[in-house]
């Protein structure tokens, strides 16, 4: 079974991704027997928000749907794998399809924030090719709570040893809703979480919300009036955030100073996607359906970003003196970017979009070190 099938399949809708994903290598892996050789070899000394693991590398929220993907993740060497954000009732996916392959004019085949091309149009097709870069077009579903608990638990009991469930989470939106309630749903939802018996959690601050563009995460005060309730209902339980890029340096501060400076966070993941309009080779909206003609992307376009971030806020935590952990995501597909991103200073690394073309990823990265 070759590695670069995706283990999810971009040609099902996400609802038969969830009930009979996953594939490619992390279909055999689920089919090996759990005592077999490990797929990738284990490393010990490394930790991740103060859990030890063998290597502090993984795959972020996103691909993962249930404990079918995390087990399979955790059975080819990926020591952090995220269940895919959960919320505190069901949450519809948006229609079919959700991911396209993007293909940005640059000669790298990057995007760069606030360049017009993220505006004017960028190609997007079904002509998927490596380095892979996608949309990211699913308005974060989620089962019910009695459907995802006793399944988080599973997937949290096989982690194998040096291995952790990274259980992912967010607040819901919902017309009419106050900022109170609004608040108050983050704080259930993560205390949701916390019941399943889950080390720690990072809670998604970067995906538009809901349909609209706007982004948790662009407004640092109301994060941490959220990190905070979140805190008061999961006390010692280590929390880190998910953020998108955010531009301006002074708003970043902010984002640090009002929750890790506090201690409501300890770490920060990053980045998520970059905003950009889809279009077909005509010209037309690329994504069926109302509020679709933009779409986050991830993979190959994004890891100069990504690292960009990852650089601001290790200065940052520098010159605060702080000891919060950074974990780096975006367009990692190679041993290479992974050194990248520890070397602009994150604890630790993430891979989606290159973890689900390359299944091995894990264990080459091991194989470097």
């Amino acid at each position: 079974m070759s590695d670069f099938e995706p283990f999810y399949d971009v040609n099902r809708t996400y609802e038969d991704n969830y009930e009979y994903g996953p594939f490619g290598a992390f279909a055999q892996a689920l089919k090996a027997d759990v005592d077999d050789e490990p797929i990738a070899g284990k490393q010990q000394g490394e930790t991740f928000l103060g859990q030890p693991v063998n290597l502090a590398f993984g795959i972020p929220a996103g691909p993962l749907l249930n404990s079918k993907y995390t087990t399979a993740a955790f059975r080819m060497g990926f020591d952090l794998a995220t269940y895919k954000t959960v919320r505190s009732r069901a949450w519809g996916c948006n229609p079919f399809p959700n991911v396209l392959a993007v293909h940005p004019k640059s000669a790298d085949g990057s995007l760069t924030p606030g360049s017009a091309e993220l505006d004017e149009g960028v190609l997007a097709d079904t002509n998927y090719e490596l380095p892979m870069s996608i949309s990211n077009s699913f308005g974060v579903p989620s089962k019910d709570p009695e459907y995802w608990q006793p399944d988080m638990r599973a997937a949290i009991a096989a982690a194998g040893p040096g291995q952790v469930l990274v259980p992912s989470f967010q607040g819901s939106r919902v017309e009419g809703m106050s900022e109170a309630e609004y608040i108050a749903d983050h704080a259930t939802t993560a205390r949701l979480v916390k019941e399943t018996g889950a080390k720690l959690m990072v809670m998604n601050t970067s995906c538009p919300n809901e349909g609209h563009n706007r982004l948790l995460c662009h407004d640092p005060l109301l994060v941490g009036r959220i990190t905070e309730a979140v805190k008061n209902e999961i006390g010692d339980t280590p929390l880190m955030i998910k953020l998108a890029y955010i531009p301006s340096d002074d708003d970043l501060e902010l984002m640090v100073r009002s929750t890790a400076a506090r201690g409501t966070v300890q770490g920060f993941s990053t980045i998520n996607t970059i905003s950009a309009r889809l279009v077909d080779v005509h010209g037309n909206q690329a994504l069926p359906g109302a509020g679709r003609d933009r779409s986050g992307v991830c993979g190959n376009a994004i890891r100069g970003t990504g690292l960009a971030m990852v650089r601001r806020l290790a200065a940052i935590r520098e010159r605060l003196g702080l000891a919060f952990a950074i974990n780096g995501v975006g367009g990692v597909v190679s041993p290479a970017d992974y050194a990248a991103y520890k070397a602009a200073g994150a604890d630790s690394v993430m891979s989606a979009t290159g973890a689900m073309w390359d299944a091995g990823l894990a264990r080459k990265i091991k194989e470097t070190r």
